[in-house]
């Protein structure tokens, strides 16, 4: 059974069944495998909890607003 993990940011829940629904099309036209195998995770993770250059999603975002 194909298991698709994706790991991000919050996503509202239709940005949820898109992505689910995206990913699944793809992943069954790539590899012939039936869609009923797949199943899909998503990881919601808190912008003080995802880095980048040394400095959270949640300052970067912070910084953007400021200008």
């Amino acid at each position: 059974m194909p298991i698709i993990s994706w790991e991000g940011g919050k996503l509202t829940k239709e940005q949820k069944r898109d992505l689910i629904q995206r990913l699944t099309e793809v992943a069954v036209e790539v590899t012939k495998v039936p869609v009923k195998f797949y199943s899909v995770i998503i990881r919601e993770q808190q912008d003080e909890n995802l880095g980048f250059a040394g400095e959270t999603v949640e300052e970067i975002k912070a910084k953007m607003v400021k200008g």
